[in-house]
């Protein structure tokens, strides 16, 4: 009863006889995250501190220098406030639509499914897809949005008006975030204890008072987690949405931090300053996932 377990003897429930089997099975992960991660990455760090001819006979060492050639650009600093802001304002839009929208779908005596259905097509398309709808509804001249806009006084051409091309990529983004943001808040309102809602009915918590007082504060985490779900995908996911609506333009109006590093690797082949965007991008999408773990940590009683 006390005794040790013999050499070699399997314990209850363990599926594995052999060392090598789990890793075995965790191989085809691990070899794409070393050839799709890990290897960019380390050969992104060695970019950023050597400069190579313009044959790719020889590298010479250069330390800092693209470090400082970057973050003292003025094109740089245009697009990481432009970053910013469009995730600021793009997360807020898309949390709050979407968990209004859960709220107003859970509330609905019939119709619930078609509803979800409805609000969680967008969330089925790829960026680029979703872009490429909204610029044939908003092609000047020929597109039912901008005709709509037309009618109203509004002259519409985002290839020449930067406020109206920011507009278009904002609210395109807003779109697809939306869906996102209904599925997960309409599954968080599902897990919400009953007996908590009823006992917020009995004490006279009815109406908006319910969901600002009681439901909002409960689904905290959920809002944490997309909080930072969304900000991320602005920041590397948004590539295909701004090429197809805009191409960064006009004059680089809706050029964010990862169109730019598209900009300078692949039409400036400044592969030094591309190295430096990647690692700086990574390093603030890494940050963000640290912050959202310190703060559940922080939110689960110990």
């Amino acid at each position: 009863m006390g005794g040790s377990r013999a050499a070699g003897e399997r314990l209850p429930g363990t599926w594995f006889r052999g060392r090598w089997l789990p890793w075995l099975l965790l191989a085809p992960q691990l070899l794409v995250i070393a050839v799709f991660f890990l290897w960019p990455t380390l050969r992104a760090l060695r970019d950023a501190f050597y400069q190579g001819d313009a044959f790719g006979l020889s590298e010479e060492f250069v330390g800092l220098r693209h470090f400082a050639h970057t973050l003292g650009s003025a094109e740089y600093g245009h697009a990481l406030l432009l970053t910013l802001a469009y995730a600021l304002l793009t997360s807020a839009l898309s949390l709050a639509g979407g968990f209004a929208l859960a709220v107003a779908v859970e509330g609905l005596r019939s119709g619930r499914t078609l509803f979800r259905t409805l609000f969680l097509w967008p969330y089925a398309l790829a960026p680029a897809i979703s872009a490429a709808l909204w610029v044939f509804l908003f092609r000047p001249q020929v597109g039912l949005g901008a005709g709509l806009l037309e009618h109203a006084g509004v002259h519409w051409n985002p290839a020449l008006q930067a406020g109206q091309a920011q507009a278009l990529v904002l609210a395109t983004t807003v779109w697809q975030l939306l869906a996102y943001n209904f599925l997960f808040y309409g599954a968080a309102l599902q897990s919400l204890p009953p007996s908590l809602l009823e006992a917020a009915a009995l004490d006279g918590a009815r109406g908006w008072r319910r969901v600002r007082d009681v439901i909002w504060p409960l689904l905290a985490p959920t809002t944490l987690f997309l909080v930072v779900t969304d900000l991320s995908f602005v920041l590397f996911d948004t590539f295909g949405l701004i090429d197809v609506l805009t191409q960064g333009g006009p004059d680089h109006a809706t050029e964010t931090l990862v169109y730019k590093l598209y900009e300078d690797a692949f039409r400036n082949f400044d592969q030094g300053a591309a190295a430096v965007q990647s690692l700086l991008l990574m390093l603030l999408v890494t940050g963000l996932g640290v912050l959202q773990l310190r703060l559940q940590r922080r939110r689960v009683p110990a």
